[in-house]
């Protein structure tokens, strides 16, 4: 693409360039970790004298999360927080996030604190290059099975896309927001991650992937790997790239 798709960079009041950011974390049943993700992400971003938002979506949680979520925003005005009313699924909270989201990068990651935040500021200088920071787990904290699965998972969804991602559903990413103006999404559950880069880079978006560090769940339960989830994102997927498929045909015309 040939525009200047830099990240904008604004001055504070001490004079000291900053980067524009978006930080959202999709949270279910979380509460246990979210306070001590969230104020790990404030602490990091404050320290680089950024022009940032933190984004709290509480995906229908039926523990106290959205509580703690609100009195978290209560205390700093930086800090939103998104309600579904109803547990509407993985990519649905993350549709949610980058809708909210207003700062020209968007950053995601889970509100697990399975992933240290402070690992995200050496991303942003690859931001002056590519579009996408995939990024894939070092020493991923899972069982063999969740392993296996996740790379099959990953090889599959590169081979429909012609991708070459290292860790599809790695929740460590970091994207200019005017993508999310760009490409239309569907997918409300597992599938999310991959269909946006599947999208994005269709669309011209070029990606590069670096590996972060994958720490054990402290509390909570994971839900990704529930078969209902598993057998919805293949469904998904196939149809996914039956309409890709079409959008392309269409587009060659």
């Amino acid at each position: 693409m040939t525009e200047d798709k830099s990240p904008e960079i604004v001055v504070d009041s001490n004079h000291e360039a900053a980067v524009s950011i978006s930080v959202f974390f999709p949270c279910y049943n979380e509460q246990d970790n979210v306070a001590r993700t969230v104020e790990q992400a404030l602490a990091v971003l404050e320290k680089l004298n950024a022009d940032f938002e933190v984004i709290i979506v509480d995906d229908g949680s039926s523990d106290a999360t959205g509580q703690i979520a609100e009195q978290i925003a209560g205390r700093n005005s930086r800090v939103k927080v998104v309600n579904h009313p109803t547990n509407l699924g993985y990519g649905a909270a993350l549709q949610s996030g980058f809708r909210t989201a207003a700062k020209e990068l968007v950053f995601y990651t889970d509100g697990d604190g399975q992933f240290d935040i402070s690992e995200m500021p050496p991303l942003l200088p690859l931001m002056k290059q590519y579009d996408i920071i995939s990024c894939y787990r070092l020493n991923r904290q899972d069982n063999l099975m969740r392993k296996i699965n996740a790379w099959c998972w990953t090889k599959l969804v590169c081979l429909l896309f012609g991708m070459k991602i290292r860790d599809i559903d790695c929740a460590f990413k970091l994207y200019k927001r005017e993508i999310f103006d760009n490409i239309k999404l569907s997918s409300s559950g597992a599938l999310i991650d991959a269909e946006i880069l599947a999208r994005a880079t269709r669309k011209g978006y070029t990606v590069t992937q670096k590996g972060v560090h994958h720490y054990p769940r402290r509390a909570g339960e994971q839900t990704g790997a529930n078969l209902r989830v598993i057998f919805r994102a293949f469904k998904e997927l196939f149809k996914l790239h039956s309409q890709i498929r079409k959008e392309n045909a269409q587009a060659d015309r």
